[in-house]
């Protein structure tokens, strides 16, 4: 493995990398090895996510690579030949349902993994055994998708492979993700937690805790974390800046926040527990 970075970090490094007759076969080594989880844009080490540059710079290496190619198979695609739409096998007991999903090589779907028609998961994921991806879901490049995990119809994680040095979005195992919820720039959610519909997750976004009565915001280091079990829904918050156009007029404006209400309990898990039968 540590030869395989080596080479990746090379290749990145030269400035006319297409010229270099061994380029395109360590990019290939490198596109099965990440297809097939043995490596990964991000990992949990000693308890803390840590993000793999040299991954990164794989990926990236591919698109520099990669020709337009005709990948005509009954629809009309025309996209980088060294990113090709995934073929999967019963072997792979991944259980795509027909209707319009792709997974693009390089994205790694374990086994037992449920795809169900359309959605979209893209180079550089990871998603792990036993979650549903449902219909308009997208699993942005380089996202790390945990055990168990429920992404409901139109929840949108969203990717981030530049800069390289920067961390995904990561939803760690048994993570409830409700229909029309964004995460995106790198937010961590922890494991058991339940986002309600519509929860939108940024950098920028403050998460209030009315349990705790703390409030959860990212750093220049570190991204919003969502804690584990935390239950959040849609909320809002007053403006309380800014200049009405009279003393005694208030403009009574508020700003869309998520709220946790919550932490996971039985009730909770009562009302989840029928995602297990569609698996």
């Amino acid at each position: 493995m540590s030869s395989l970075k080596t080479s990746i970090e090379r290749l990145s490094a030269q400035g006319e990398v297409e010229r270099d007759p061994e380029a395109r076969k360590t990019f290939l080594e490198f596109r099965d090895q990440l297809t097939q989880g043995k490596i990964r844009a991000a990992e949990k080490v000693s308890g803390k996510w840590t993000v793999n540059t040299w991954v990164k710079q794989g990926i990236l290496l591919g698109f520099r690579l990669g020709v337009l190619a005709d990948m005509t198979t009954g629809l009309s695609f025309i996209d980088k030949d060294t990113f090709p739409a995934r073929h999967f096998a019963i072997a792979d007991r991944v259980r795509v349902v027909p209707g319009g999903s792709s997974v693009r090589t390089g994205a790694y779907v374990a086994p037992s993994v449920i795809c169900m028609p359309p959605m979209f998961i893209n180079v550089g994921a990871y998603v792990d055994e036993g979650t549903m991806v449902d219909s308009h879901a997208l699993v942005g490049s380089c996202a790390q998708i945990g055990k168990r995990v429920h992404l409901s119809a139109a929840a949108q994680v969203g990717g981030v492979l530049e800069p390289i040095n920067a961390a995904p979005v990561i939803i760690e195992d048994d993570v409830l993700v409700g229909g029309n919820c964004g995460i995106f720039e790198g937010t961590l959610v922890g494991s058991r937690a339940v986002l309600g519909a519509g929860t939108i997750l940024t950098r920028s976004t403050p998460l209030y805790d009315l349990v705790k009565g703390k409030v959860y915001r990212a750093t220049a280091d570190a991204p919003l974390e969502v804690p584990e079990n935390a239950v959040v829904v849609p909320g809002s918050r007053a403006v309380k800046k800014g200049a009405a156009p009279s003393k005694t007029e208030d403009w009574n404006v508020s700003l869309y926040t998520p709220v946790i209400v919550k932490y996971r309990d039985e009730k909770t898990d009562r009302g989840i527990e029928l995602e297990d039968w569609l698996r």
